[in-house]
């Protein structure tokens, strides 16, 4: 069984940063696929970012291209989603999501194929 723990998330103006961290235990960090999704109020949980757990590949949504990094410290079994130019729609509870996966690339983009969830961190951007 693999916990998650994200932090990081706050207040913060349109156009800063923020930095996610997601902390994993009870299982072969590297070993597993890691994705964030977020979940606006009144909207469906979304994907975000992906990467693989070889840390090579990596996936974002079109809405966060150029603007978001996701990375990963297999030595730290941590993911980390850097969050530049934040806007008011990047408003949303953040969650980590991880996928036990034999293929060192692979990149899961569907909520569905994710095996484990944290509990979320709320982003607030202000405008």
């Amino acid at each position: 069984q693999v916990q998650l723990v994200e932090s990081g998330g706050g207040l913060v103006q349109a156009g800063g940063s923020l930095r996610l961290s997601c902390a994993a235990s009870g299982g072969t960090f590297s070993s597993y696929a890691m994705g964030w999704f977020r979940q606006a109020p009144g909207k469906e949980r979304a994907f975000v970012a992906a990467i693989s757990w070889r840390g090579g590949n990596t996936a974002y949504a079109d809405s966060v291209k150029g603007r978001f990094s996701i990375s990963r410290d297999n030595a730290k079994n941590t993911v980390y989603l850097q969050m530049n130019s934040l806007k008011p729609e990047d408003m949303a509870v953040y969650y980590c999501a991880a996928k036990r996966t034999a293929l060192p690339w692979g990149i899961p983009t569907m909520m569905i194929e994710y095996d484990y969830w944290g509990q979320g961190t709320q982003v607030t951007v202000s405008s």
